[in-house]
């Protein structure tokens, strides 16, 4: 199936998003521009209340009491956060867990990762656990907790933290990880190199997780989005490889926007994940929100010819695919004019129309959003005198954080032994689609479920299917027909506290031979962030609560009859002209 194709099944999506919506209260997203990556470290220079019955809860959390939880024993009274004394937020998170943990049983083990542990009061989650990493690589996992899918979430651009009704301890326990050695507040020094001996370390400090909270023999599922494309594939690689149910029962992983394949389709090499086969037609796509004038499209699409891109996408992006592995295309950065670096030349070109564009979230306009994780890439705006929440030490103080001058990204390379500004000496492993590592934890799990938001570009749709596509599992390459069934995210009452979240078809999926992939259209990189009924109802699934996502039903933590249908209001004249 060539880019014409898909370009028209997402039309058809966005026209039946927009039919359905417009039946219903209209929802807003605050908008991110958190982002996962080291390629901006390297071309800077480019650049009422809510009500507990109004949410998707399952019940209110009661006052922490020893007799009250299993989580709570003789190792783990230390790592206790008092849920009502969260600096700015102003209600009761609930029960939590928060502290260093080894990667070892050492004694004298000095290298220690940071965790925050949110059981869940929902019924169903009594013996699970579900693990959550953003990417980088080097970047915290709590700007995940913080801004996606957490029990509270400051947006950029808001004033205060708000009760976040999608937060994903409704569902399950869920542990929020920094790692590796290097990120955030963990501890010791960074000395690794690849992949594997990041899932060895990680597995290391996970069996110190299940002896201390003892969740022996707990389901265990692994989530993330970016980089974690590479992380949670290679750690649960290492989960199936340890043999061992009674610490390591992997039962599924999900990943968003994530890095998955070779350095040209997907990427530019592991830190500038940059996408050029998949780019001219992401543009053409999107043209009414990039506008770039006639004379750049012509020369781009000229170049898009010339450097072969067209071609091997009419020829690769087909379901089902061509047999084999599909060719590598030169690397862009080989000529010497880097005449087939479509993504700098858009992106540059871009920046010129929109000089707040956002490669994660490409509808994003001036001004710039302040976010209270600080600056990470170019034009992220940090007013003077503004403290990162996570650097406070009344914040670190309140989750048994140590002091530490905390950055969403680190600016040390957490492989190869934490050489500071050396990229050249990155993650050695390869995408996990490309060597088996991938194809090992679908057979393994038949649950491993991949998603992309359709306003990323920089991982965007596209460039996931095309890894996808070159990869086999369970006997055969490739998905053989496009996902393109509706993705129905339930319609359910929605009052603004400050996160909200559409309903209807929001997008795609698809599933074959243990692996789903689905696509939201109104969502950006930071996929649970932006369209949070959508990650909602994805984890609903990874957990096995529904059946697909084209379920039409409630969510499984609310019930009621809403039905999404709705009254379209004509404007008073009160409201004035714009």
């Amino acid at each position: 199936m060539n880019f014409r194709l898909h370009a028209s099944i997402l039309s058809q999506g966005l026209t039946l998003h927009l039919t359905v919506i417009t039946g219903a209260t209209l929802a807003s997203i605050a908008p991110s521009s958190h982002a996962y990556s080291e390629h901006f470290r390297r071309h800077a220079s480019k650049t009422p209340k809510l009500q507990r019955r109004d949410i998707p809860r399952v019940v209110s959390e009661p006052k922490l009491r020893k007799r009250d939880s299993p989580y709570l024993n003789s190792a783990t009274e230390k790592f206790v956060v008092n849920g009502s004394a969260i600096p700015e937020v102003p209600f009761d998170i609930g029960e939590s867990y928060a502290g260093l943990l080894p990667i070892s049983d050492d004694p004298d083990e000095t290298r220690k990762i940071y965790f925050w542990f949110f059981p869940s009061t929902n019924p169903n989650a009594t013996d699970e656990v579900t693990l959550w990493f953003n990417g980088g690589p080097g970047c915290s996992s709590l700007s995940g907790l913080l801004t996606e899918n957490g029990p509270f979430t400051w947006e950029a651009g808001t004033l205060s933290p708000v009760q976040n009704p999608y937060s994903w301890t409704n569902l399950t326990n869920m542990l929020w990880v920094e790692q590796p050695i290097g990120v955030g507040f963990t501890q010791g020094e960074p000395n690794i190199r690849n992949e594997e001996e990041l899932g060895q370390q990680f597995i290391g400090f996970y069996k110190q997780f299940v002896d201390a909270f003892q969740v022996h023999g707990h389901k265990v599922y692994l989530t993330g989005e970016s980089y974690a494309g590479f992380y949670v594939p290679y750690i649960a690689d290492a989960f199936i490889k340890a043999n061992d149910t009674d610490y390591y029962n992997l039962k599924g992983i999900a990943i968003n926007d994530p890095i998955l394949g070779d350095e040209t389709n997907q990427q530019e090499g592991h830190e500038v994940y940059q996408t050029p086969v998949v780019i001219v037609p992401y543009v053409d796509y999107f043209q009414n929100i990039f506008y770039l004038n006639d004379s750049f499209m012509e020369a781009i699409h000229a170049r898009n010819d010339e450097c072969n891109y067209t071609d091997y996408l009419n020829t690769y992006l087909t379901f089902p695919p061509p047999e084999g592995p599909f060719p590598v295309l030169p690397d862009p950065f080989a000529s010497e004019n880097y005449t087939c670096d479509m993504f700098d030349s858009v992106y540059e070109a871009e920046l010129l129309v929109n000089p707040c564009f956002n490669i994660y979230h490409i509808t994003e306009t001036c001004p710039h959003p302040f976010g209270q994780l600080g600056i990470v890439n170019p034009g992220d705006y940090q007013p003077p005198g503004a403290q990162v929440y996570f650097n406070r030490s009344d914040v670190q103080e309140a989750i048994n954080a140590p002091p530490t001058n905390w950055m969403q990204c680190t600016d040390r390379n957490v492989f190869n032994y934490g050489y500071i500004d050396n990229y050249t000496l990155g993650d050695t492993s390869l995408g996990p689609a490309q060597n088996g590592v991938l194809q090992r934890v679908i057979e393994f799990t038949n649950n491993t479920i991949i998603g992309s938001g359709n306003l990323d570009m920089l991982l965007n749709t596209n460039g996931t299917l095309l890894a996808i596509q070159n990869m086999t599992w369970n006997g055969v390459q490739g998905l053989q027909e496009y996902p393109g069934t509706p993705f129905y995210v339930p319609f359910h009452p929605e009052y603004n506290g400050g996160a909200l979240s559409g309903a209807g078809v929001v997008g795609y999926w698809g599933a074959e031979r243990g692996l789903t992939f689905y696509q939201v259209q109104l969502a950006g990189h930071e996929l649970p962030g932006f369209a949070p009924g959508a990650g909602y109802r994805q984890l609903e699934l990874l957990l096995g609560r529904i059946s697909s996502l084209g379920e039409v039903s409630d969510f499984t933590t609310q019930t009621g009859n809403f039905t999404g249908n709705g009254t379209i209001y004509k404007r008073s004249e009160d409201y004035g002209q714009y």
